[in-house]
């Protein structure tokens, strides 16, 4: 046998498996929650006006004028603010700094499988706590569950399912739990409401957002997170020392401040998951309650296998989770309207 110089940890844990970047002609790609809009007209006026010589300085390795612009809309400090390449940067950070052996964390089922994968590279345990089934409510016992944790997940709008917990159940969750809660905010700005004043309130609360869904700005990497100055002080000793370029400052600083541009976009989407929703539901698909930009959709036949294949061949991509939860579903990003009445009438050919 070849000999392995990895840790154990490293060795046993499988990785995760990013949502796949197909090349197909006539393409309809909906299966990585990506903003069918493009971002904001501020962000080409900034990168036009960027002197390219200037990639020869590193950049701000605080990214501080963008957290000014983060902690200003949300009424905290600079001190509250981190910024980081993209949402699992920062992720990679927090599970660097409360996970460990003896430090197991908890996370929602179905959630993000890289929080699973991120606590293994620490060779931490994780309690799985079980969403319940077809309502994907959250379980009655969750604090009782994970009271042994040091870190608990809460993905909200949840992914693959998009449900929205109430907020009177999370406030009670950070208020409760023994350690450090981490609310994922991803898809916050397509949902009626959010959590970002938990962090504010409880020392204990950790509040991330990116840019990559609402801002349509995936293909950079950028997110912030807002929480006490301590945990902000302390997330910071583990960050790379110039994790966000300049680019991607700048553009994150002129996409922010274009709150009409993320409005519409936001309002256009919802749009669309509501006609989504509704077609979906004539054909007998059950469509889990969405506060997202995606459904969580499962076909009159149960086999979410098989839609995934039938739509594949048709050249639409959503995404598929195997496993007794997901298997019956797709999670299904909104596209454009052109997109969204596409994907209709491939489902009509498949279901009818």
């Amino acid at each position: 046998m070849k000999k392995s110089y990895f840790r154990p940890e490293i060795d046993t844990m499988a990785g995760y498996v990013p949502g796949e970047q197909p090349v197909m002609e006539n393409l309809i790609k909906l299966n990585t929650n990506e903003n069918p809009y493009p971002p904001s007209p501020k962000v080409e006026e900034a990168l036009r006006s960027f002197p390219a010589g200037m990639l020869r300085r590193y950049p701000d390795p605080m990214a501080n004028h963008l957290r000014d612009a983060v902690a200003g809309r949300f009424g905290v400090a600079r001190d509250n603010v981190i910024i980081g390449n993209g949402s699992d940067d920062l992720l990679t950070m927090i599970f660097r700094a409360f996970t460990a052996p003896d430090k197991p964390m908890a996370m929602l089922y179905p959630s993000y499988s890289l929080y699973a994968e991120l606590a293994a590279m620490q060779g931490a345990s994780v309690v799985r706590l079980a969403l319940q089934k077809k309502s994907f409510a959250l379980p009655e016992n969750l604090l009782e569950q994970a009271k042994a944790c040091n870190l608990l997940m809460l993905t909200r709008p949840n992914a693959p399912t998009g449900t929205l917990f109430p907020r009177a159940a999370v406030e009670e969750i950070c208020a409760k739990f023994d350690g450090v809660v981490v609310i994922d905010e991803a898809y916050a700005d397509f949902a009626p409401d959010n959590c970002m004043e938990f962090a504010k309130k409880f020392s204990n609360v950790i509040v991330m957002r990116t840019f990559s869904k609402s801002f349509s700005l995936a293909g950079i990497r950028l997110g912030y997170a807002v929480a006490d100055a301590d945990l902000i002080a302390g997330l910071m000793k583990l960050k790379d020392s110039y994790n966000v370029d300049r680019l991607a400052q700048l553009v994150g600083e002129a996409a922010f401040a274009d709150v009409e541009t993320l409005q519409t976009h936001c309002r256009m989407v919802c749009a669309g998951r509501a006609f989504l929703t509704e077609n979906l539901q004539k054909m007998n698909f059950y469509v889990a309650e969405s506060a997202a930009n995606f459904l969580f959709a499962a076909p009159p036949d149960g086999d979410g296998k098989r839609c995934f294949e039938e739509l594949r061949r048709r050249a639409v991509i959503v995404r598929y989770f195997p496993g007794e939860m997901t298997g019956n579903f797709v999670r299904i990003t909104v596209g454009n309207d052109a997109e969204n009445q596409k994907l209709i009438q491939f489902l009509h050919e498949i279901y009818d």
